[in-house]
This record gives C-alpha cells, structure tokens and sequence, in this order.
C-alpha cells in the first residue's frame, strides 16, 4: 500500500470549506520517526470558517486526519494558522 500524501489529502479535505482556495496551504512542518506535524495556512478571513464553532470544525478535520494516519501506523499534528 503506497503511503498517503497527507498535504493534498487535508488541502482537498479543506478546500471546499474556504473562501479563497488558491490561498490555502499545507505544508509538513516535521516528519519525526512516527510523528508528522502538518501546518496548514488559510486566508485572515477564512480562519473561522476553518475552525469553525467552539472548534467543531477544525475537530473533525483533525479526527478524520488521524484517522487516515493511524491505518499506517503513524500519528499526525495538525495546526491551523492564518497569514
């Protein structure tokens, strides 16, 4: 099984969510041994789109990317900042 590219799986993941989607990044901050720590970077304005209510949003986008994760064996950060 070929492992998952977890930067375009969270930019597809999160694409339909913002209001300018050719400024949204995903970038791996680190990969440690089992630990990859992703950043993702969106527009001022969409920052509340993204982590929505009380964070009900950005906590399923991060359940749904551990998820995804965990399959291979591996643990996954995700942080969610703006410009």
């Amino acid at each position: 099984m070929a492992e998952l590219n977890y930067e375009k799986f969270l930019s597809d993941l999160i694409k339909p969510l913002v209001m300018f989607p050719n400024e949204l990044v995903v970038k791996t901050f680190s990969e440690e041994s089992n630990t990859i720590t992703l950043q993702v970077m969106v527009n001022e304005k969409d920052l509340g789109r993204v982590i929505g209510k009380k964070g009900r949003v950005a906590n399923a986008i991060r359940t749904i990317a551990y998820a995804c994760a965990a399959r291979e064996g591996k643990r996954l950060e995700v942080s969610i900042d703006s410009y």
